[in-house]
């Protein structure tokens, strides 16, 4: 298994399937929309891309804004409970497999596409980002905190300070109720790693905001909540105009 590629969560999504969706962590999807359609500066006919995208949560609320969504995830299992207008599209968030500049925004939210793997090809994931997003707009990512990781390590995680990755084994169940053990491996980052990490992908860091799931806001980084939210521009090329959109 491509444990540091990120494919090691292909059966932990096989396994789960819709029971994803009944996990606590998805309850606040309206919460977190609501504050990046700002955030991203989106409008009724703009393109977002959802790298990671699962089955769909936000793409979906996304889509019932008015924005067209295209939503890409390494899981067939996930994209095939994608609802509403957004369109799935199987691929590796290393790799999207869409035209450079054919976004206005891009998102990758509870490390759907980033922090999944393995803490090597993290800077691939940003740099891809922002290939497929014109020049001036913008880019949301989500990444778990080595602060709160570290502050609040259980005895099953083994963190590895090294590379930042937890490595943990849950119980997962399925839509019946079964439950299966699975090693998982989540990279963690800081504010300053996140910021220089954008930067080599040619962003420009607007804020990295320490959140929770529902909890989207403008709030300073800190030790107490489990999450960054990366907001960042894409610079343009030289002699190239900014899309004013």
């Amino acid at each position: 298994m491509d444990r540091l590629g990120g494919r090691w969560f292909q059966p932990v999504a096989a396994h789960m399937g819709s029971a994803y969706l009944r996990y606590s962590f998805t309850t606040g999807t309206a919460e977190e929309v609501e504050f990046l359609w700002d955030a991203l500066g989106l409008a009724p006919g703009m393109r977002l891309l959802d790298v990671g995208c699962g089955p769909g949560r936000h793409a979906a609320a996304f889509a019932q804004r008015g924005v067209e969504v295209v939503g890409v995830d390494i899981s067939d299992v996930f994209l095939r409970l994608m609802g509403g207008s957004a369109r799935p599209l199987l691929g590796d968030a290393r790799w999207l497999p869409v035209r450079a500049g054919s976004f206005d925004a891009a998102i990758s939210l509870c490390q759907g596409g980033f922090g999944l793997l393995g803490g090597i090809d993290d800077a691939l994931v940003l740099a891809e980002m922002a290939r497929v997003v014109r020049p001036g707009g913008r880019v949301a990512i989500s990444a778990f905190s080595a602060y709160f990781a570290v502050r609040y390590l259980e005895d099953t995680d083994d963190f590895d300070a090294a590379t930042g990755v937890n490595h943990e084994r849950a119980e997962v169940r399925n839509e019946a109720g079964e439950a299966r053990e699975f090693e998982l491996w989540t990279t963690c980052f800081t504010p300053r790693e996140l910021t220089l990490l954008a930067a080599r992908s040619g962003l420009s860091v607007e804020g990295v905001w320490s959140v929770g799931p529902g909890d989207y806001c403008r709030r300073a980084p800190d030790l107490d909540h489990p999450e960054w939210l990366l907001l960042a521009a894409v610079v343009p090329s030289p002699g190239l105009p900014v899309d004013p959109r």
